[in-house]
């Protein structure tokens, strides 16, 4: 299997294009400097992933960056901070001032040559606009979590995605997925019959970080360490 086989490439964007640990860490700080004794990065990440999940799940519909402020003002209840409504919609609106991981611009643009771009990410439209700036380059779709009424890993995603991405002339076979989330995107590509590449941006670091443990390990077909990495092997199959 070579990554030229592949007419589309489907992304999960936070995590994976976005670096939204970073980001997270960085607009929770007014709320986590109030804890005591003070909490490690894994373990803010690891309290995040778990309250996002459950949201996620009981309120599906709701917009990302209103679901954030539920996860704000549940991590608060936890950690037993006082913080107001306005705190918790602040941190809601971060979205946007998450940064990108350093290649994924230059990376995207490569890719755009040879390939159709797809986003499936559990997001509103309007936080991911903001950070589609920082990724400087027009996918050919977008399907966000708003659109659907339902949040990865639920398969009504993936499945929102086939349908929509078939009447851009791309085949089931066609795509690869493209993430870091083993749980939100690898564990329901295995459930679809998709192929997959893990960008496994934590590979320096321990556990799942701000995403639930999967479980049992999916499989995967590819994996790099970044966007970078990626593009490397394709020009090495180019060039072969």
């Amino acid at each position: 299997m070579r990554l030229s086989d592949f007419k589309a490439l489907t992304f999960d964007c936070y995590g994976t294009l976005i670096d939204w640990e970073s980001g997270m860490i960085e607009a929770l700080k007014p709320l986590t400097a109030k804890v005591a004794p003070t909490l490690s990065r894994n373990a803010i990440l690891e309290a995040h992933a778990r309250h996002e999940s459950m949201q996620q799940r009981f309120t599906p519909a709701k917009a990302y960056r209103e679901l954030l402020a539920a996860v704000y003002k549940r991590l608060a209840e936890e950690w037993r901070v006082t913080v107001t409504w306005e705190d918790c919609l602040t941190y809601g609106r971060s979205v946007g001032d998450w940064p990108a991981f350093a290649d994924s611009a230059s990376a995207l643009q490569y890719l755009k040559r040879y390939y159709k771009l797809v986003i499936l990410s559990n997001v509103d439209n309007a936080s991911f606009a903001l950070s589609n700036r920082r990724l400087q380059v027009a996918f050919d779709a977008i399907y966000a979590a708003e659109d659907i009424g339902s949040y990865k890993p639920d398969l009504r995603n993936f499945e929102y995605m086939l349908e929509n991405v078939a009447t851009l002339g791309v085949k089931k076979e066609e795509i690869l997925h493209t993430a870091e989330s083993m749980f939100h995107d690898h564990a329901p590509a295995n459930s679809m019959g998709l192929k997959s590449a893990w960008i496994y941006r934590r590979h320096a670091d321990e556990g799942f970080g701000a995403t639930q443990h999967p479980g049992r390990m999916p499989t995967y077909d590819f994996v790099f360490n970044s966007m970078a990495d990626l593009v490397k092997a394709h020009q090495a199959e180019l060039g072969a």
